[in-house]
């Protein structure tokens, strides 16, 4: 089902920013793809139009950092800008729609018994685990190698230059009243999940966070489970 026609991009959600835990009547036992990816490891998955896609937080307190792309045209991406624009706030959460740099809605979250995702954070990386905690961290597994290493083994035309600001799914990461954000202790727990409903052909890239210093992944990097229903 393509949401597309009912959907307005330019009003926000007057509670864009509320918690909203929706339950799913998904069977598991039913999904046509079940993966577990083990911690701090990259993976990249095709999600067809229609298909629903299930992360799970498998043990609690773990990001999943994501990047979707077209996966007919992966020049179109997802837009962190254009989907909090489209959605009137900065956490996803039941109901919010992500959408893409050419403007269009990708997926759309259609269950979350976490009930908040960042959309600010970005993914860790070599560069920033220097600025951020030392030097010696420069070399230590990051979200943006991830990326890249999964892009050279599918070996399709995407690389450095096409990462983007991603999805960072079960992170929380508060903002201030000045306007500073924070990376806090996360709101997910062991077994939470987030659904999503692929508006388009879309190829998810993931980075299943292998963060050891901020307290995102409880100082504990662990595994995230996959399942899509057709």
């Amino acid at each position: 089902m393509n949401a597309n026609a009912d959907y307005a991009p330019t009003t926000p959600t007057p509670s864009a920013t509320a918690v909203r835990i929706q339950e799913s009547h998904l069977d598991p036992a039913q999904a046509v793809l079940n993966h577990v990816l083990p911690s701090g490891e990259p993976y990249l998955l095709h999600i067809a139009q229609g298909q629903t896609l299930r992360i799970v937080d498998l043990e609690g307190n773990q990001a999943v950092d994501v990047i979707f792309y077209n996966a007919n045209d992966a020049a179109e991406h997802y837009s962190a800008t254009d989907t909090m624009l489209a959605q009137g706030g900065i956490y996803l959460t039941t109901g919010s729609v992500l959408m893409s740099s050419e403007g269009k809605p990708m997926l759309t979250i259609v269950a979350d018994t976490c009930g908040r995702h960042d959309t600010l954070g970005g993914a860790c990386a070599a560069e920033s685990n220097t600025v951020r905690y030392a030097l010696q961290k420069k070399f230590m597994h990051s979200c943006r190698d991830n990326y890249l290493i999964a892009l050279q083994h599918a070996d399709i035309g995407l690389g450095k230059r096409d990462l983007v600001p991603n999805v960072n799914f079960f992170m929380n990461v508060p903002v201030t009243e000045d306007g500073q954000l924070t990376f806090a202790d996360g709101v997910s727990g062991p077994g939470k999940y987030v659904e999503l409903r692929a508006e388009m052909d879309v190829l998810m890239l993931v980075s299943n966070c292998p963060q050891l210093n901020n307290p995102c992944n409880a100082y504990n990097p662990t595994p995230a489970q996959f399942l899509v229903w057709d």
